[in-house]
């Protein structure tokens, strides 16, 4: 069995990591290339980078910050917001991240999804998906509806029927993001993301809700997912990654140690 991946998220606007609920009332937190280096030699197995401003103000994402977060940390670490093309792909990964995860703009234009696959790889394309509950009605079968532009705009989309085409298209992980949860520190959306889960081959990282170590062991197991995205519990000192993942080995979910 694969290990389970503990997966830092730094949302970061205006050049300075931030936090908020529910997509709302941010508050810087601190320098995103500081905090990269402090979870990585805390035992991360990843960093998620997002430029949550880039898509709803149109222009490109910081593409220097995310050089320096690359010179800085020696794992895997995937970097959204603001990639609308092809070409806006080669510029992250040549900055040095290994993953592009893309939102609003495959949703705009899923092409991207299997354009980017066949220049750079399955593996490093990432469907980051912001959803919703709405109850289920003809439209949102699921009851999980696709929201994009920092949860903004409400797409008439399913979430669970976008993650099977995006898969078909060629992405290789998707990163579920509950707007619900968000920030909530009450756990992670166990339904959606089981229903996710279940239903697509490809990995799923639980993003949205993490306050404590148990509800990472509810997500993994519960909801089936492949790593959970952490923010609030570790940003703000809470918990450490090395406590989080003590907590997991101690239950019985295989995790990559760090202590």
């Amino acid at each position: 069995m694969l290990s389970k991946r503990i997966i830092p998220c730094l949302d970061v606007r205006d050049g300075k990591t931030t936090k908020g609920i529910k997509f709302r009332d941010n508050v810087d937190i601190g320098d995103p290339v500081e905090m990269a280096r402090f979870y990585y030699e805390a035992g991360a197995d990843e960093i998620v980078f997002y430029d949550i401003t880039a898509s709803s103000e149109k222009r490109d994402i910081m593409i220097d910050v995310v050089r320096r977060v690359a010179e800085t940390i020696f794992i895997p670490f995937s970097v959204g917001g603001g990639i609308r093309t092809i070409e806006d792909m080669r510029k992250v990964l040549l900055a040095g991240a290994e993953k592009v995860s893309v939102n609003s703009a495959a949703v705009k234009n899923p092409e991207i999804i299997s354009k980017g696959a066949e220049a750079f790889g399955n593996q490093c394309v990432v469907l980051g998906m912001d959803v919703k509950h709405v109850g289920k009605n003809e439209d949102i079968p699921s009851g999980y509806e696709i929201v994009i532009n920092g949860g903004r705009t409400f797409m008439g989309i399913d979430a669970l029927e976008w993650a099977i085409e995006a898969e078909k298209l060629g992405a290789g992980e998707i990163c579920l993001n509950s707007i619900d949860a968000d920030g909530t520190c009450e756990g992670y959306e166990l339904a959606l993301t089981s229903l996710i889960s279940e239903n697509v081959g490809i990995p799923v990282i639980a993003s949205g809700g993490a306050g404590k170590p148990e509800h990472l062991y509810d997500v993994l197991t519960k909801g089936k997912a492949d790593a959970a995205l952490i923010a609030s519990m570790v940003h703000y000192g809470t918990y450490s990654i090395s406590g989080i993942k003590s907590h997991l080995d101690k239950n019985g979910v295989k995790v990559r140690k760090s202590w």
